[in-house]
């Protein structure tokens, strides 16, 4: 090969590797996510089935819901929007907690790979000096900032309690205040795992994943699926969970409620504590210390919001490796999907499903005056509406 060949093929070759260095992370999905394959969804997940009036019972709360799918790394906002259904989406790794501060117009959510990481959103304001501005994207669910914590923290359930943002660490047994300086401070644990040294904080002995939030950590409830630590472990699968599972007070750190299996997303309404007995399907409340199960939905329910008088249930599949751990269930029956509960009835009164969903860990609701969700509506999407709003569009003050 000849000298000024080879330079032509050298030329080529850099040519080519620059411009694929130019093309790559150019989707703002990717840059949102942190993640370059955020873009790549499979639209598989995002068909879904509307059972009865779904849509209906959600345009008459006013709300935008929020939906974390936890192992499809995914989080979904629906409303109606210019009397039509939208469901747009957000590609996460592992997202499951998620809470709202309504004071702040924010929402967070919790990332729980290694290292965990918080996502911060904030509904746009307006568009940056100069900037062209789109009417349609204002309201639209922006990044705001990412914090990192430790792995090990195995960070499950968030909510802001007295103004202040509190995550559940499920591997060290407690919950934790999470500054806005960022970082993380013990503040809360069950009496069940002092210990001389202090609390027992080496590994996961309970499965503290739920936060009823009230107005004060001491007002405030925690679910577990363990009373107490034992030799067996969650995560193993000898690990025994029918009935074992508990409500703690926030404040005498003690055991409060009985009776559940594998409880999730518990929550305070009008006084009472709402818990999703998993284990079962079940919704129910604790009612004299025991719980009382109020409806039985088709799959493993976790995700708990209240509308009034509705309540936004969430099922998911049941994993097989973890099939013990629903006794209640029968899985080749398990939908994963979204369920409005007329509390006054305790029936069904529409659902929203995704046949090829699998794992729902969260719920929340926002006003659909202040966001109408995220800008991303359709995977593999290059329209310049989802590109123009993250461009030009801000938090602006």
């Amino acid at each position: 090969m000849s000298a000024k060949h080879a330079r032509k093929t050298e030329t080529q070759i850099l040519d080519g590797l620059w411009a694929h260095h130019h093309a790559v992370l150019r989707d703002p999905h990717q840059i949102v996510s942190q993640w370059r394959e955020a873009s790549d969804i499979d639209p598989a997940l995002l068909e879904a089935e509307v059972r009865s009036p779904f849509w209906d019972t959600l345009e008459r709360t006013g709300l935008t819901l929020l939906i974390t799918r936890e192992y499809e790394h995914l989080v979904l906002a629906c409303c109606v929007h210019g009397g039509r259904p939208r469901v747009s989406y957000l590609h996460l790794p592992h997202p499951n907690g998620l809470a709202v501060d309504r004071q702040r117009r924010r929402v967070v959510i919790a990332s729980t790979r290694n290292p965990n990481v918080i996502f911060d959103f904030a509904p746009s304001t307006g568009a940056l000096a100069g900037q062209a501005d789109d009417p349609e994207s204002a309201g639209f669910l922006l990044p705001a900032r990412s914090r990192y914590l430790p792995g090990c923290l195995y960070t499950h359930d968030l909510a802001f309690i007295g103004g202040k943002l509190y995550a559940n660490a499920v591997g060290l047994n407690a919950v934790v205040r999470l500054p806005e300086k960022g970082g993380f401070e013990l503040a809360w644990w069950p009496k069940c795992i002092d210990a001389k040294n202090g609390p027992r904080t080496d590994k996961n002995y309970l499965q503290l994943n739920s936060i009823a939030a009230g107005a004060s950590l001491r007002t405030s409830y925690f679910t577990a699926s363990a009373a107490q630590p034992s030799r067996r472990r969650p995560g193993h699968l000898n690990f025994p969970v029918d009935r074992r599972g508990v409500v703690f007070s926030g404040a005498t750190r003690e055991v409060v409620g009985v009776g559940l299996t594998r409880p999730h997303s518990a929550r305070i309404f009008r006084s009472e504590v709402w818990v999703d007995n998993s284990g079962y399907g079940e919704l129910g409340r604790i009612v004299n210390g025991r719980f009382e199960p109020v409806i039985r939905l088709p799959g493993w329910t976790r995700g708990l919001f209240f509308a009034g008088e509705i309540a936004f249930v969430g099922t998911s599949r049941v994993l097989p490796k973890y099939r013990h751990y629903a006794p209640g269930l029968e899985p080749e029956r398990c939908q994963t999907g979204i369920h409005a509960v007329e509390l006054s009835t305790g029936k069904v009164v529409g659902s929203l499903l995704w046949p090829s969903g699998n794992q729902i860990f969260a719920i929340e609701g926002m006003d659909s005056s202040v966001t109408i969700g995220f800008p991303f509506t359709r995977p593999g999407d290059r329209d310049r509406k989802r590109h123009t709003a993250l461009f030009a569009r801000g938090l602006v003050a």
